[in-house]
């Protein structure tokens, strides 16, 4: 579980002296368990996988507004460590090939929307990982 993850991950980082990332896993893990105590009940990994999503959007906003060469290291750690807890997601070229069995009906779709929905629809059906942004990219270089 992720959560079990963090944990252990904040306790290895501690003993390491690594504050940057304690804090991390820390705010991470205090951020899923205030969402579980806001749903009442535990999360799936599924839902504290998209928390972790959401503290890195969170890092990759501040990081285009911050000037602090200091604060910019500090973030982009971050965001990397984070996104060495999420599960490897298929690169454009690789949910190109994913989509096949449904290229067709991706290419007789009226407009982009509803050919990535069409897409979303078989990536999640089909059990992969992948971001929206690629395959909104994959759709593209389909249609095109």
């Amino acid at each position: 579980m992720l959560k079990d993850t963090l944990r252990s991950q904040a306790t290895a980082a501690m003993k390491a002296r690594d504050t940057v990332a304690a804090s991390i896993y820390r705010l991470a893990k205090g951020e899923i368990d205030t969402a579980e105590a806001r749903a009442g009940k535990e999360l799936a990994d599924e839902e504290a996988l998209a928390i972790v999503r959401k503290l890195i959007k969170s890092n990759e906003e501040t990081l285009g507004a911050t000037e602090d060469a200091v604060a910019k290291a500090t973030l982009t750690r971050e965001n990397e460590l984070l996104r060495a807890l999420l599960p490897a997601s298929l690169s454009v070229d690789d949910l190109v090939a994913a989509l096949a069995p449904v290229v067709e009906a991706i290419r007789a779709a009226k407009a982009e929307g509803p050919a990535t929905g069409l897409a979303m629809k078989h990536v999640k059906s089909s059990g992969l990982a992948a971001e929206s942004a690629d395959v909104v990219s994959a759709v593209r270089k389909i249609r095109g």
